[in-house]
């Protein structure tokens, strides 16, 4: 289809080529499409919107010639061939944003895949901090009952020993009570 529209004007050397398709055919021989792509998408996009604007083409009336029919025809053409050049130029726009918007979400994924690895081995720590404060706390408890214990038993014994003097001193003195009477009656 862009064959006739750049062959048209050549065939009919008597006619010149109309205003949209000769400013598409230079455009087209100044940008390959390499030059396109290496465009920033924003400075491209902004100076082919200030270029050319589609137009509106009146329908044709019975009273038009052949000729102006032709030359709207061959302008349509051309404005068609420069807004699919444009569409197809947004469309790579479009696909390289996708293809880097999608490079940045597997960055950001991976990302959040090692906060959240750091944040398991974070969680697993306290844990692990918890578990051992519990086991010293028990480990404290269980040496203060023992204390206690030892507290009540060496008062039990301590107790006893008292107990145990007591009944020593109420011996001793017997013996010595008993012994008495023996021991005057050797010395007379």
């Amino acid at each position: 289809m862009s064959e006739p529209a750049r062959s048209l004007p050549s065939e009919s050397g008597s006619r010149p080529a109309p205003g949209p398709l000769r400013d598409w055919l230079s455009a087209m021989k100044t940008h390959s499409p390499a030059e396109a792509a290496r465009r920033e998408p924003k400075a491209g996009h902004g100076a082919a919107e200030t270029a050319w604007s589609p137009r509106v083409v009146a329908p044709a009336g019975p009273s038009q010639a052949a000729e102006p029919e032709d030359a709207d025809i061959s302008e349509l053409m051309a404005e068609n061939l420069m807004l699919k050049a444009k569409l197809r130029l947004e469309a790579d726009r479009q696909d390289e944003l996708q293809a880097i918007l999608a490079e940045e979400i597997r960055t950001l994924r991976a990302h959040i895949q090692d906060e959240i690895g750091s944040l398991d081995e974070l969680r697993a720590e306290q844990a692990e901090i918890r578990a051992e404060r519990e086991r010293v706390k028990a480990e404290r408890e269980a040496m203060q009952a023992e204390r206690e214990r030892a507290a009540v038993e060496r008062s039990a014994l301590s107790s006893e020993r008292d107990a145990l003097r007591e009944e020593r001193d109420l011996w001793r003195a017997r013996t010595e009570a008993l012994a008495q009477p023996l021991f005057q009656m050797q010395k007379r």
